[in-house]
């Protein structure tokens, strides 16, 4: 490991541990239906060993919104959700990849560190509006291409799973 990467990662765990304490002992169990269910390396699991997310729960946490030029839409659209990072600090989850998988089974490997360098939100309204299935949603992870315009490319694109109902982290 290349001491920039090393420093890179031991930033992202240092901030990571920074949002924990601000978290509850326990993950409450979800009180509604079940929009996001985190496996593999989950410290505070609320079913078993994986943690399970209600839209209430993301809710709950900080908001953060974006409004960015995306390939899917015509005009830069507004994305409003919890950062990534702050839904993982909810499951004391901690890996180097996360295995995303959408409703409509495409599936995509995003670097940990990736939620750690850049405000990754996991939005779960467009425009102010919950979005529908067929709207690409309940949830929707996107990155800050408005302020990082170097994210623009195909790698990052293919990283923006839509649909998204299942993290496993590694």
């Amino acid at each position: 490991m290349t001491r920039r990467r090393a420093a890179v990662l031991g930033a992202g765990a240092a901030a990571l541990a920074a949002a924990w304490p601000a978290v509850a002992a326990a993950l409450a169990a979800p009180g509604g239906p079940v929009v996001l269910t985190l496996s593999g390396r989950v410290g505070r699991p609320n079913d078993g060993a994986r943690a399970r997310f209600d839209m209430a729960m993301l809710e709950a946490l900080a908001q953060r919104e974006l409004v960015v030029p995306t390939p899917w839409y015509d005009q830069p659209r507004r994305f409003t959700g919890p950062l990534l990072r702050d839904v993982l600090a909810a499951a004391a989850a901690r890996g180097e990849r996360l295995r995303a998988s959408a409703l409509n089974d495409y599936r995509v490997e995003i670097p940990f560190d990736d939620v750690v360098r850049h405000d990754v939100v996991l939005a779960r309204l467009l425009d102010g509006k919950p979005m529908s299935v067929r709207e690409k949603g309940p949830l929707f992870v996107m990155y800050p291409f408005d302020r990082r315009p170097e994210l623009r490319n195909a790698v990052y694109y293919s990283r923006c799973i839509w649909q998204l109902h299942a993290i496993d982290v590694q």
